[in-house]
Order: structure tokens, then C-alpha cells, then sequence
């Protein structure tokens, strides 16, 4: 299965490691170093225009900046689960 990240942009799932809120990454001392690395490490897809990104969608091959947010993704993903059940 696939999620659709925003503006023509698709993940196959089972390569999404996590999906952050990109309001909340400050919170943690660990997980803003986790993403200052990754963007060191120049592994950034930007899919959103500058300033309108609300998630990033962390892979092994890089992360994505979304302009989605982390919840309707979320929601998203748990719809597709829904439908490969039934």
C-alpha cells in the first residue's frame, strides 16, 4: 500500500519509519538532534513550499517534508489498513 504525503508525492508503507509533528520536534532534545542529523546529512525531500510543511516523514533513504499534517496521515494510513481488513 501507498500513502499519498501531498502534491503528487506517494511512500510505499512499509518504508515509513515515523511520521513527526513538525510543531512538537523541539519538545525533544533527542528527536531534534535525530532530525538536525538527517538534515546534515543533506537526505531531505522537500514536497511542501517553504514555510507551509506540517510533517516529516522519516525513511531510511531520507526524509520528507510534508504538507500534511502528521495526524491526517495518520488517519490515512490507518483508512488503508481499514480497507485491506475488510
Amino acid at each position: 500500500m501507498f500513502l499519498h504525503l501531498g502534491n503528487n508525492h506517494m511512500l510505499r508503507k512499509d518504508k515509513i519509519i515515523a511520521i513527526l509533528n513538525l510543531e512538537t520536534i523541539g519538545n525533544s532534545p533527542l528527536t531534534h538532534n535525530l532530525v538536525q542529523n538527517i538534515f546534515q546529512k543533506g537526505k531531505v525531500h522537500r514536497i511542501a513550499e517553504e514555510r507551509k510543511e506540517k510533517s516529516l516523514v522519516i525513511t531510511e533513504e531520507g526524509v520528507y517534508l510534508s504538507p500534511i499534517s502528521s495526524s491526517t496521515l495518520l488517519k490515512r494510513s490507518s483508512a488503508l489498513e481499514d480497507l485491506i481488513e475488510q
